[in-house]
């Protein structure tokens, strides 16, 4: 099924709503019309016929029919048309200090010190701060926020902070606040804030469809929340750093385009996974340079981009994926020159259609022009019954309609499994379906406790040496707590 093109064509150029417009007139619209876009697009992968592929009509020649001359080429604009940088300049940074002393404190959580990250370095922009009333209910209840000049940006996840009624109290009449961080160090400033209630019931049924109890984020980050939230403009004293030695990773959507400037790139195309990278997630992200390439790009690069805030706590932990990764590029699976790795700082949500799309919009403001979409993107398993919580297909049918997100080009994920005849990771073919294995989350770890090689060609000797090594020791650490039973 070949992708479809999503053209924003002005009633200046052709209206064939109007009631006023002939027939006839009507008719020769519509020719001249398909005489213009007479071009044949190469499919990338098979699709929803929803998929868009967002061009430049100005590229179109009359004398080119190449798929390459009307896809558009440059990286493109952060949403607002600038990226928000909310980091203090060095110049003011001790009279800020000495501001944010004075004021009324207000401590973070882990998780909300990654949304200040999120906001400062602007992945979130046009976002300047932990949401006020209005803008957490167009993010609640719209999934977009509406700009003054009347334009939508995408923002589908509210970003706000909790309190409860202590600190409310002591805020009292003060307009600013200073943010302090869990280990007590001063982070930023709050400016010219506004406190309203957090109706917990209302944000979890509507960003994740279900009050269902088990899901994680709510769990560790809306449960045990005040009942207040408090918005206004962030100032950051310092880019937020963890001092894990994985800070060089952290590259801010202004850093990564530099980058992508750097490495001159013409298109970028961005894959975000929460998990270790095998073979078959190689497969694809090859393939998709392969396909770009032939669609008439010359360098695009790929942004590895591997979720680096909170998750649930069955996942592989951030430094043991960054190792994996790591060791994915020296084995050559990717070509390191080709490739940015790179940790995308947001916490996960595991809210489905509804997140995915906060994921795409932050790679747009990274400078992404392409982003992957995978079966399920941002899902997991009912907290409650055997399912899916969310449909698997839903969540690139969302990408291709969602307010704001028209200006990406969403490349569908096509299903790779184990090849048992070619003995390597392949692409699905469903003409010869018993030919292939799926290997699960569930069943990789199993072989890894067990300290069990996969098939050949499932992963890299490297990556996957990485993961048993984590495994066995998280074994031997579960084994060791256990209590000890003497017998009689």
């Amino acid at each position: 099924m070949p992708l479809t093109a999503k053209l924003h064509i002005t009633t200046s150029y052709l209206n064939l709503n109007s009631q006023s417009q002939s027939q006839s007139q009507t008719t020769i619209n519509k020719r001249n019309l398909n005489t213009h876009l007479r071009v044949r697009l190469h499919p990338i992968y098979r699709s929803n016929p929803l998929t868009p592929l967002v061009f430049n009509r100005k590229m179109a020649t009359a004398g080119s029919v190449k798929a390459f001359s009307i896809i558009k080429s440059s990286l493109i604009d952060p949403d607002g048309g600038s990226l928000v940088d909310l980091v203090v300049p060095e110049s003011e940074l001790g009279l800020r200090t000495s501001e944010a002393e004075s004021l009324p404190k207000v401590k973070l959580t882990k998780i909300d010190l990654e949304w200040v990250q999120v906001i400062s370095e602007g992945w979130a922009s046009p976002l300047r701060g932990f949401m006020r009333e209005d803008e957490y209910l167009q993010s609640l209840h719209f999934n977009c926020l509406r700009m003054k000049d009347g334009s939508v940006v995408n923002m589908s996840l509210p970003i706000v902070l909790a309190i409860d009624d202590e600190v409310k109290e002591k805020i009292g009449a003060s307009q600013d606040v200073a943010l302090v961080g869990p280990s007590g160090d001063l982070v930023g400033i709050l400016r010219s804030i506004e406190m309203y209630k957090h109706n917990k019931e209302e944000r979890v049924a509507r960003t994740w469809g279900t009050t269902a109890p088990g899901l994680p984020y709510v769990e560790e980050a809306i449960t045990p929340a005040g009942n207040w939230l408090i918005g206004g403009d962030l100032e950051v004293l310092k880019h937020i750093k963890y001092n894990d030695g994985l800070d060089h990773y952290r590259l801010s959507p202004q850093q990564l385009r530099k980058e992508f400037d750097k490495r001159q790139a013409d298109a970028v195309f961005a894959f975000q996974l929460r998990n270790p990278v095998h073979n078959g997630h190689a497969l694809l992200m090859n393939d998709t340079r392969k396909r770009l390439l032939e669609m008439g790009y010359t360098n695009p690069i790929l942004l590895l981009h591997p979720l680096g805030g909170f998750t649930k706590a069955d996942d592989v932990p951030l430094d043991v994926r960054m190792e994996q990764h790591s060791k994915v590029l020296e084995d050559g699976v990717l070509d390191p020159e080709t490739t940015i790795v790179a940790i995308f700082p947001s916490p996960m949500h595991y809210a489905g259609p509804t997140e995915v799309q906060w994921h795409a919009k932050g790679r747009i403001n990274a400078g992404a022009n392409f982003y992957i979409v995978g079966r399920d993107p941002a899902g997991m398993g009912h907290p409650m019954e055997k399912r899916d919580l969310y449909d698997p297909d839903h969540g690139k049918k969302v990408l291709s309609m969602a307010p704001g997100l028209e200006k990406l080009n969403i490349l569908p994920f096509r299903v790779a499994a184990y090849d048992t005849v070619e003995r390597k990771m392949a692409f699905f073919d469903p003409s010869r379906a018993k030919d292939f294995l799926f290997i699960s989350g569930t069943k990789m770890r199993t072989y890894a406790r067990n300290g069990e090689n996969p098939p050949d060609g499932f992963m890299c000797p490297g990556g996957w040496d990485v993961l048993v090594k984590y495994y066995q020791s998280l074994q031997a650490e579960e084994t060791s707590q256990k209590p000890t039973v003497l017998s009689a």
